[in-house]
């Protein structure tokens, strides 16, 4: 557990060290200047657009665990989802560095299988991925349109929308249609690695091949269930793209607190393109979501880069630190909860 506080801490203050160099970069003060001039009216609207995209997310999670035979109350998985982007915020990766520990709070909210929520979690951030995609183009295509030529960053965006738009949906197709395969490979690869870690976690003794593979298929017939329900499917994707259209509606937000409207395009394409970054070795991709964010808006809406800086931080610290924030109360009293419940274990 220290190794891993450690690493927690270490990661922040990378995080933190990136944002300093990137308002550094573009001005401290200049940077400064345009916060404080920042409307406070339009300030919290930015964190009720916040709320509304937890809500939706939330929502999304509460579908999802309502197919697979484990319904909680919507509230409830509006908190538990906020404490999932806790976990993704304070764990390097993102989704895939926190995905572990939110199957862990998912389960024990919903009363479930450990795999249950793993599966839960897991369809809930790949189903992100398609309205994303979709915000993607449209936003591409109406900035490239309204460019006079397609600069560095441009291309780049345009390559990432091609990655994003061709490559994901066949990753999907393959990985649906070769699922078993997939199965069997995941249960020959980590029965191993998993019976190993049995071995040398403290008063665990290892659990047999045969309970790895039972849970392994566990897993994957949960996210079977979940992909043959048709009503479940669009109800996810439909809250989901409500979900992406508030984090575009706070950066939009963001900039017209500090006296800048930009067309809707550019953050329909930012957005989505800025969260690519979280994959990086940082809590939730911060540090990194920012930089890339500010980036894409100089380069695509002609925004002052102080002014970007500004506005970025103001929707990272409603959609990045408050869900944090809140999320981390959730998390420890589900933690509690758990240890509670299984006081021998």
């Amino acid at each position: 557990m220290d190794g891993n506080r450690w690493a927690t801490v270490a990661g922040f203050v990378g995080a933190l060290g990136v944002l300093a160099v990137l308002v550094w970069v573009v001005g401290v003060d200049r940077t400064l200047s345009a916060l404080l001039q920042a409307d406070p009216a339009v300030l919290l609207a930015v964190v009720g657009i916040a709320v509304v995209w937890m809500t939706a997310w939330g929502l999304a999670l509460w579908s999802v665990l309502a197919a697979l035979g484990n319904p909680i109350a919507p509230a409830t998985a509006i908190l538990v989802y906020t404490a999932a982007v806790f976990s993704n915020n304070v764990t390097p990766f993102g989704q895939a560095g926190g995905e572990p520990l939110s199957a862990l709070l998912i389960s024990s909210a919903a009363d479930s299988e450990y795999e249950t929520g793993l599966a839960a979690i897991a369809t809930v951030d790949t189903v992100h991925f398609v309205p994303s995609i979709g915000y993607a183009i449209i936003g591409f295509t109406f900035v490239a349109a309204g460019a006079v030529r397609l600069g560095r960053n441009l291309v780049f965006a345009a390559v990432a929308v091609a990655v994003l738009a061709v490559g994901l949906p066949l990753g999907a197709y393959f990985g649906w249609r070769y699922r078993y395969e997939l199965e069997a490979t995941v249960v020959r690869v980590f029965t191993p690695v998993v019976r190993a870690l049995g071995r040398v976690v403290p008063r665990r003794s290892p659990p047999t091949a045969a309970v790895i593979e039972t849970r392994i298929e566990s897993f994957f017939a949960a996210i079977e269930r979940i992909a043959t329900d048709r009503r479940t499917v669009v109800q996810t994707l439909g809250l989901s793209a409500v979900g992406w259209g508030c984090l575009a509606a706070s950066l939009w937000t963001s900039l017209y607190a500090i006296g800048y409207a930009v067309p809707v395009a550019t953050v329909l394409l930012v957005v989505p393109l800025g969260s690519i970054a979280s994959i990086a070795p940082l809590p939730g991709g911060s540090g990194a979501i920012e930089t890339v964010l500010v980036t894409l808006l100089v380069s695509t809406a002609g925004v002052p880069a102080a002014a970007a800086a500004s506005a970025v931080l103001i929707h990272r610290g409603a959609t990045y630190l408050l869900p944090t924030l809140v999320g981390a109360g959730v998390a420890s009293a589900l933690g509690a909860n758990h240890a509670a419940a299984s006081p021998g274990e």
